[in-house]
């Protein structure tokens, strides 16, 4: 049978990120797709105009009608919305036997708050303690750790405190440091890095989504977490060199590309 990844996030109508991405990822990566809507947003490649959370019951339902049926291997949260949304999110997965992978997205790429501060909280306490992993950027690393994370040894310590509430692992993402793309995992009490040399380009919308998708997808099909991190890495970086050049503004990856 075909391994079955589930994402649980947001609508991108422009198709670059989002449950939009996670799905293209998915299906890319070999795996069967299902997914559980969080919130609807207006937006393209250059803003965000608005933003609809879903009722968390009607999520809930949206969850418990893939699980009774299509049970996946491993899922990822993306935009959650609110702390509604968050502590019913969090009480099912409590109860979850596939990993979970906790993209905390707070921002999106146009500077568009898409969690509420008091989510924040919420996400921490309600949510990351079931996480398998979760996959914050440099800025979304600094809130759940309370500190600045700008270089090596900055993303090493947040880690650790962020491993503190509650994660089996944690993977900060270093894409916008200078003059390399380098992610560190804290798991089981080391780091590993995954380092790249950054791609100059301001085509990235999507590119957190994508990520995260393939390492779910990776994790899906049985693959230890460093293994999946490391091909996820190759998936990322491949797809924002090859871009599409599509839209007016900040645009998507290719979601094509094969490693």
């Amino acid at each position: 049978m075909i391994p079955v990844a589930l994402t649980i996030a947001g609508s991108d109508p422009s198709g670059g990120a989002g449950i939009q991405a996670d799905l293209k990822t998915f299906h890319q990566r070999g795996v069967y797709g299902a997914s559980v809507l969080t919130l609807l947003t207006v937006q393209n490649t250059r803003a965000v105009a608005e933003v609809k959370v879903l009722e968390a019951e009607f999520v809930i339902a949206q969850l418990d009608a893939v699980l009774e049926d299509i049970p996946p291997a491993a899922a990822k949260t993306g935009a959650l919305g609110n702390e509604a949304v968050i502590c019913a999110l969090g009480e099912r997965a409590a109860g979850f036997l596939f990993p979970l992978v906790v993209d905390p997205v707070m921002i999106s790429k146009h500077g568009a708050p898409l969690i509420s501060p008091e989510a924040q909280t919420v996400l921490a306490r309600r949510l990351l303690p079931h996480a398998f992993l979760i996959t914050p950027n440099l800025s979304e690393a600094a809130v759940l750790a309370g500190m600045k994370v700008d270089d090596r040894d900055a993303m090493r310590e947040a880690a650790r405190r962020i491993a503190h509430l509650g994660p089996s692992a944690v993977l900060i993402k270093g894409g916008h440091l200078a003059d390399e793309a380098l992610d560190v995992l804290y798991w089981k009490g080391d780091f590993l890095e995954f380092s790249v040399p950054r791609v100059n380009t301001p085509h990235t919308h999507g590119t957190g989504c994508t990520y995260s998708a393939a390492i779910t997808a990776e994790l899906a099909k049985g693959h230890e977490l460093p293994e999946a991190v490391a091909t996820a890495k190759k998936f990322i970086t491949l797809a924002i060199k090859t871009q599409p050049g599509l839209g007016k503004g900040i645009g998507p990856v290719n979601h094509h590309v094969t490693v």
